[in-house]
């Protein structure tokens, strides 16, 4: 299926999104704090009341976000492909080398929603913590000279395409929601979860939740980024509607419950 009608990418399309908790330990290390004197939850209540009396909002700053999942959909060749890195029981430095990893291995052009905002600096914070080495991604020109007018640090560059970033102008004032944004476009948008209860459900140890969550986030992304290049002129009308169907068909192909409860608010 030769998708791209006009200009056939060189290189795979990954579409990526991470999920995040607060790192308990990293807050305990940076406030003096011995982790091992307090129970999980009175530490993380402790966190959070912190970050709300100092911004107003329960919301941590970048460096004390801990990654539990990071979902893709990759397209390359005639493959469409939708999954989590790692298994349920990774660890936050397996999943940043699995990412990392494939952007070493294929160069692929990424593709986000907020990431120049949210999950990108966090994968920056964390992979500098546990020092994963991503030479490929961190590339500003020395070693590829292509990478010094195209690279993923750029934010104006298109190697890595923060979508809501670019239809925004670049104004945070006209950021919009992916839910918003997927709903308006006719795609499922989210299905009953949002970041806000990721860490209720980390602790509830349904981590299996919020990797799925995760997916139908990436997948929701997906389908409004060919929306954007539909706009672009990037894809014909015909092209649009054949990545459209290979969407549905590989949601189609996966027999878990998301996915149905995803095809189902799929008009």
């Amino acid at each position: 299926m030769a998708a791209f009608a006009h200009r056939q990418p060189m290189h795979p399309t990954l579409v990526f999104d991470i999920e995040t908790i607060p790192d308990l330990a990293g807050f305990a290390a940076v406030h003096g704090i011995d982790e091992s004197a307090l129970p999980q939850a009175e530490l993380a209540e402790m966190a959070l009341l912190a970050r709300r009396q100092k911004t107003g909002s329960d919301f941590m700053p970048h460096h004390l976000h801990r990654i539990v999942a990071i979902s893709c959909v990759l397209r390359s060749g005639d493959q469409l492909r939708v999954w989590s890195l790692g298994e349920n029981d990774s660890g936050e430095a397996e999943l940043i080398h699995r990412f990392y990893d494939g952007i070493e291995r294929y160069t692929p052009q990424l593709v986000s929603w907020n990431g120049g905002g949210f999950d990108l600096p966090v994968l920056h914070y964390r992979s500098l913590s546990h020092g994963v080495a991503a030479p490929r991604y961190w590339d500003w020109g020395d070693d590829d000279k292509e990478f010094k007018w195209n690279n993923y640090l750029g934010r104006y560059h298109t190697r890595h395409l923060d979508l809501m970033d670019v239809l925004a102008m670049y104004q945070p004032r006209a950021s919009a929601p992916l839910d918003q944004m997927a709903k308006l476009c006719g795609f499922p948008g989210k299905l009953g979860m949002d970041g806000s209860k990721v860490l209720e459900t980390f602790q509830n140890g349904d981590i299996e939740s919020i990797r799925n969550y995760c997916e139908t986030d990436v997948m929701n992304t997906w389908l409004v980024y060919l929306r954007f290049q539909k706009i672009r002129g990037t894809l014909s009308e015909a092209a649009y509607l054949a990545e459209i169907a290979l969407a549905r068909a590989t949601v189609e192909a996966h027999p878990a419950a998301h996915w149905r409860e995803f095809l189902a608010a799929w008009a």
